[in-house]
């Protein structure tokens, strides 16, 4: 028994020995190999510098300013007084520069096996270099290196599309090397959503280093592939006419070709976003998140929003496909209609009601209880699925990073959201828009254009990247044309036939426009009231918000205007002049072929 114990430990023992010789001579060696070689090599990365964003004029939204950043040599001591000297040299060169700042960067990335100068400044103007730098650039300790700092000339008219870009985090160097080297990312916008693109290609140096760091020779150089640019289609002056047009309203408005082009789109209050490029300030950030307005917030595909009437084309679409002959039968508005041994009145805004409607009237003049009654017939899942299908509550693709989807509901999306069975009272008011419906600004400008054109397209901001077209996506659907004709015919009353809701701001433009108002309520009206308030009688936050979706010509669809106004009231009267103006606006400007 001791003879086998023996030879075990002799075994084990020799077995540790060989392992530990193989990791010595041989597995170390690589390692030593490659610190070696780092020791006499030395890779340098050459930043690019990112592409600017240009409207379609050529009118610069996104650019780059030049100046430098500061780094000072790595190993000095903390508490040594070359650093304090150098930190000095520096506050007394720059005197808005933070001296404690710049010393708990230094300490943060000082180290041992680091041997890169340490960044303490990230950007100095260029002209307030140029009188520092030959002074700076004699002290050994000092590194000067050309850097660049976005800038949007047009601030907050254009900050809710372009985006900005702001210091990296962890996670963001991590997932990209340029970033990592940069430093900088895209953090909303199309800076985000185009940043792979923007941000270019890293290019790098090899020299050959000195036991002291210094370079003696170039082994090998690649320059950075830069400058991918982005031409948009939007046009910066459209964009600040509508802006300065909301005056106090908040809201949202969108002008878009019939394919898909976005020549314009607020969303109104907005915030200027150079304030992020640098790191913005506690002070400026915490004005944004209590402004009542949400100017942070875009509301282009971030705001959601019951759709009310501007809806019932799209309603009449869909029960048109889900029953067929449905839209060829009038029906009688009394003012309301119950539902069973129900007393629960389900109002139409017109109280005295409107008698027999047929469904061109039933657009032009929004008779509720024409999609009550229809919606029964057809059900709230028939319902939701063609109306997804024509692009309200789902994604419209837009260039644009994080779009929401909102919501178009039926039995299947209540029961796992609530936990509830679906109820008839809840179709009834789906069928205007009411409810749990919920679109986003561009999800309605989207489907206007299908109901003008029968194509479902996807919305784009960018119209090239360098030289290189944006390709368009169009989706034609099919629908019965006579039931088509008599909605556009609707869509035309509506802005053109005195009592049409919006008659009284689009009737006289100097082209054809056809369109829907809609007022989405955001209280609900209980059924003891026998005459409701006037929207402008009920608290701000009470009132119902205003919607407008129009297109034109009206015989030649070429251009989509979607106006919101929040807690506007009514549509023609709230939203309806700024759509007017919109269209003024695009026929002065020679927009229109032939109006």
């Amino acid at each position: 028994m001791r003879y086998k114990l023996t030879i075990a430990i002799f075994l084990i023992f020799w077995g540790v020995m060989i392992a530990r010789l193989y990791h010595v001579s041989i597995k170390s060696n690589f390692y030593y190999q490659e610190l070696a070689k780092e020791n006499i090599e030395r890779k340098q990365f050459i930043k690019p510098v990112r592409g600017e964003i240009v409207d379609i004029h050529g009118n610069l939204l996104a650019m780059n300013q030049i100046g430098f950043s500061i780094s000072i040599k790595p190993h000095l001591k903390q508490n040594s007084p070359v650093l304090k000297a150098v930190v000095n040299t520096l506050v007394n060169t720059f005197p808005d520069l933070n001296q404690t700042v710049m010393m708990k960067v230094y300490k943060k990335n000082n180290s041992p096996y680091n041997h890169k100068f340490i960044k303490v400044v990230d950007f100095i103007h260029y002209p307030d270099m140029m009188g520092a730098y030959p002074r700076l650039s004699l002290i050994p300790e000092i590194h000067i290196e050309a850097e660049t700092k976005r800038y949007y000339p047009y601030g907050k008219y254009s900050a809710h599309i372009v985006g900005y870009t702001g210091k990296s985090n962890e996670a963001e160097n991590n997932a990209d090397s340029v970033v990592n080297e940069v430093g900088k990312v895209g953090k909303s916008g199309l800076e985000k959503y185009y940043n792979d693109v923007l941000e270019g290609k890293l290019g790098y140096e090899i020299n050959k280093v000195t036991a002291t760091n210094q370079t003696v020779d170039v082994l090998e150089k690649e320059e950075p592939k830069d400058n991918k640019n982005l031409t948009l289609n939007l046009d910066i002056d459209l964009q600040k006419m509508i802006y300065e047009r909301f005056g106090n309203d908040a809201g949202v408005a969108i002008v878009m070709r019939t394919n898909g082009d976005v020549l314009a789109a607020v969303s109104y209050p907005s915030f200027d976003p150079n304030l992020f490029v640098g790191g913005i300030s506690s002070k400026d950030w915490k004005a944004l998140q209590e402004d009542v307005n949400h100017p942070f917030t875009n509301k282009l595909i971030h705001g959601t929003y019951p759709p009310g009437s501007t809806i019932k084309m799209g309603m009449a679409l869909a029960f048109s496909k889900a029953k067929e002959g449905i839209l060829d039968t009038n029906e009688f508005c009394s003012g309301h209609i119950t539902l069973g041994k129900s007393s629960h009145k389900f109002r139409c805004w017109a109280t005295w009601g409107h008698g027999s409607v047929d469904l061109r009237r039933a657009i032009r003049e929004s008779c509720d209880v024409y999609f009550y009654n229809k919606s029964l017939k057809v059900g709230i899942d028939a319902m939701a699925k063609y109306l997804r299908s024509f692009g309200l509550g789902v994604k419209t693709g837009i260039d644009l990073p994080l779009e929401f989807a909102g919501v178009i509901p039926d039995k299947e999306w209540k029961m796992k959201r609530y936990k509830q069975p679906w109820y008839l009272g809840e179709t009834v008011i789906a069928s205007i828009g009411q409810g749990y419906d919920l679109i986003t600004p561009m999800q309605l400008a989207r489907y206007t254009a299908l109901v003008a054109t029968s194509n479902l397209l996807t919305p784009h901001i960018a119209k090239k990247i360098d030289d290189k077209e944006v390709n368009a996506t169009i989706k034609p659907i099919s629908f019965n044309p006579r039931y088509l004709s008599e909605i556009r015919k609707g869509m035309y009353d509506v802005c053109n036939i005195p009592g049409g809701t919006a008659f009284a701001t689009m009737s006289k433009l100097p082209v054809v426009v056809a369109g829907k108002t809609g007022t989405s309520q955001v209280t609900a009206i209980s059924q003891a009231t026998v005459k409701r308030l006037k929207e402008e009688q009920l608290a701000y936050f009470h009132r119902s918000h205003a919607w407008i979706t129009t297109y034109a010509p009206y015989d030649d669809p070429q251009y989509v205007v979607t106006v919101l106004v929040e807690h506007g009231g009514h549509g023609g009267s709230a939203a309806g002049p700024i759509a007017a103006d919109i269209y003024k606006w695009l026929y002065q400007h020679g927009y229109f072929k032939n109006p």
